[in-house]
């Protein structure tokens, strides 16, 4: 049985399926490391022990992204993407669940590391 059917990446080519299971990873870190900041009168120990629950799914997203991407992508690719990936998962987050609105600055420093990621691509 080959990875590609085990994974909820319905079917989707090399190319596009670590970017899909990348997604999905990145949310459920962003919850992970940042999703207890609403619950901040939780004991630290629950936060902790509530974001390795949450990081495992993390894992089963990640883990097989890099897995299949490295068929069509460098690792250097790979991560490029996944800190991408990273800060527009992050942004809408921090937006929508803590409520923070992103700034200028902040969206200029996003498009500047995406301008550098873009760099990685270049042949």
């Amino acid at each position: 049985m080959s990875l590609n059917t085990l994974l909820p990446t319905g079917g989707l080519p090399a190319y596009l399926s670590p970017i899909a299971l990348l997604i999905c990873s990145n949310v459920f870190m962003t919850f992970a490391w940042y999703g207890h900041l609403k619950y901040k009168a939780a004991p630290i120990l629950l936060a902790v022990l509530a974001s390795w629950g949450i990081a495992f799914f993390e894992y089963c997203f990640a883990v097989p992204a890099n897995r299949i991407g490295s068929s069509v992508y460098s690792p250097a690719q790979l991560k490029t993407m996944q800190e991408v990936i990273t800060l527009v998962v992050f942004a809408v987050f921090s937006a929508t669940y803590l409520g923070e609105a992103l700034t200028w600055k902040q969206g200029l420093g996003f498009v500047l590391i995406a301008g550098g990621a873009a760099l990685i691509f270049q042949k």
